[in-house]
């Protein structure tokens, strides 16, 4: 048994002598690996090129293409929006002169209207007046007739009683008959006419 100890040995001394983890240049791997690795990253690399290139590229073209139009988009609407903000600013302008001619056209009504009003106003307070004043008129003509009639009322009155007292029935009977006559002759004259 000792010399197949001793083989047992040597192989486990030849295997345990090499690390499997390291090669035997610091810089190049193991020659199988090397024959089996480098066509496989050159047919790797090779359908990567002819299948995923075009599509790569194709989508950083777009990708650009889509960052142009948008760097476009971009420019125009600022180009839109510096003009709009011009318009405003002129329009801004525009905006106070409209203002400033309609508050004149507000004040230039506002006169007229208060013109208007006033002459109204006097036309209707002379028409007021002249309505006071005949009204004025009308009732102290009214007083005037009602105090007239009045007074001729109590003046019959009076009158009747003091003929009445102071006439005695000769006297009356004297006065009714100058009354008939006269009144006789008057119709007389008016028959005659």
């Amino acid at each position: 048994m000792t010399a197949a100890n001793e083989a047992v040995n040597g192989f486990v001394a030849v295997v345990a002598a090499e690390d499997p983890s390291q090669t035997h240049h610091w810089l190049w791997p193991e020659g199988y690996e090397l024959l089996f690795g480098v066509p496989a990253t050159l047919l790797v690399f090779g359908l990567l090129y002819w299948k995923a290139w075009p599509v790569i590229k194709q989508g950083m073209a777009a990708r650009t293409q889509r960052v142009q139009d948008e760097l476009d988009e971009a420019t125009k609407a600022r180009g839109d929006a510096e003009a709009e903000a011009a318009r405003i600013r002129e329009a801004l302008g525009d905006i106070e002169t409209e203002r400033s001619r309609i508050l004149a056209d507000a004040d230039v009504q506002a006169e007229a209207t208060l013109v208007d009003g006033r002459q109204r106003l006097d036309a209707e307070t002379a028409e007021m007046e002249s309505k006071a004043a005949s009204d004025l008129e009308a009732a102290a003509s009214r007083s005037g007739d009602e105090l007239r009639s009045e007074i001729v009322r109590l003046s019959s009155a009076v009158i009747d009683r003091v003929v009445v007292e102071s006439v005695d029935d000769t006297a009356h009977q004297d006065l009714i008959e100058a009354y008939i006559s006269k009144v006789g002759a008057g119709a007389g004259v008016r028959n005659d006419v």
